[in-house]
């Protein structure tokens, strides 16, 4: 059955850690069941702001496909692989947990550009799951920075078979595909049309076509319906997610 629902910001849950302020989309810390509460194939869609100088020290993860999104500031990455970067805004990001890896994501005040930054790390944080479970642990990123600039809908990360010749990067579940777009005032975009729809307003606000408005931290849950246009009220930052599958 078609359905829309709309989580606005004020209603995730919210917790201050000291050096970590998070908003969570989807039920998340704590002894949750991730599938049991997910929206398609997503199970997180964590928005994080983190104090200079702080982050997540090495821990695990296993069988999940991690997006990193950097909205302002910059993360450094490193993880058991032997992968290291710095994650800064326009990289496209994901590490693959596959068997297991540990990794840390931290704000250590490094900018792309080498020099030395004080202020907080602005991020968003997606998790879905591989299509097998038990794969090679895996890492890509690429700069995207032009193509977000163009104003238009850009494929950051997919593993749709439509997709492989143009998507940034790739992910090892082949029913998901992940957008980005930078849009200026009056800019809009047209949402995918795919059984299970997630739209996240990361920054900004606008008008979605035949709902209504959306601000910033706002998420829309599509469900057998897509093809809508979002118009941009002001400078906006959107992750869309399209997906063609459900978690069972």
């Amino acid at each position: 059955m078609p359905s829309i629902a709309v989580q606005r910001a004020g209603d995730r849950a919210h917790q201050r850690y000291g050096w970590l302020e998070s908003w969570q989309s989807f039920p998340f810390a704590g002894n949750f069941d991730l599938a049991a509460n997910a929206h398609g194939l997503l199970v997180v869609n964590n928005e994080d702001i983190v104090d200079a100088g702080s982050g997540f020290d090495m821990h695990q993860h296993r069988d999940a496909e991690i997006i990193t999104w950097v909205l302002s500031g910059s993360l450094v990455h490193q993880d058991s692989e032997g992968h290291s970067g710095v994650v800064h805004p326009g990289l496209a990001q994901r590490m693959s947990a596959g068997r297991g890896i540990m990794h840390s994501e931290r704000n250590d005040r490094w900018r792309a550009d080498g020099t030395r930054g004080t202020g907080p790390v602005h991020v968003v944080q997606m998790w879905i799951p591989p299509d097998e479970f038990g794969i090679e642990p895996s890492y890509q990123e690429l700069p995207i920075d032009a193509e977000l600039d163009s104003g238009r809908l850009v494929t950051v990360a997919s593993g749709l078979p439509r997709h492989r010749d143009h998507a940034a990067i790739g992910l090892n579940n082949r029913h998901a595909g992940l957008h980005a777009a930078r849009l200026q005032t009056g800019q809009s975009v047209t949402m995918p049309d795919a059984p299970y729809v997630h739209v996240f307003v990361a920054r900004g606000s606008g008008e979605v076509e035949g709902f209504g408005r959306l601000d910033q931290g706002d998420s829309l849950r599509l469900t057998g319906i897509g093809g809508q246009q979002y118009t941009a009220a002001e400078p906006t930052e959107l992750l869309i997610w399209e997906m063609h599958a459900a978690i069972r």
